[in-house]
């Protein structure tokens, strides 16, 4: 099972405050443990939502929206992708993760869909070109 960790935004992360080298350190010693674990597929963390941009669909209409971004506590700062057995397993790693904001932060973990989630509506041919789109993405 794939799931994405969302680290989300504080007011500091929003406002651009850099972590401190031993934050850095723990954070780095963590993702060498999952990576170790085979757990950890990519991650990184994110500028503040004042230097991003949202693409607004309304049918064909696309709309640029320049950052900064409404509520800070709905903004994402950081992730993760991570292969776990399950929702539990995901869980327990996200409990060993170090605090990663100065003070209190949050962890939100989603299950990545997977073809067989999409059930009918994906067909053979879709399963076979969206497999060999992971594997030209890993390669």
């Amino acid at each position: 099972m794939r799931v994405i960790v969302f680290v989300k935004a504080t007011a500091d992360s929003e406002a651009g405050a850099m972590p401190s080298t031993e934050l850095i350190e723990a954070m780095t010693k963590y993702n060498e443990e999952l990576a170790a674990a085979g757990i950890m597929k990519g991650g990184e963390g994110l500028h503040p939502s004042s230097r991003g941009k949202r693409i607004a669909f309304d049918g064909a209409e696309r709309k640029v929206i320049d950052g900064p971004f409404g509520q800070v506590d709905e903004l994402v700062a950081g992730f993760w992708i991570w292969e776990v057995k399950d929702m539990d397993e995901a869980v327990a790693w996200a409990k060993r993760c170090p605090n990663p904001m100065p003070g209190p932060s949050e962890l939100e973990i989603r299950p990545v869909f997977e073809a067989e989630d999409f059930g009918e509506a994906m067909t053979p041919e879709l399963i076979e070109r969206e497999e060999r789109l992971r594997q030209q993405l890993e390669a």
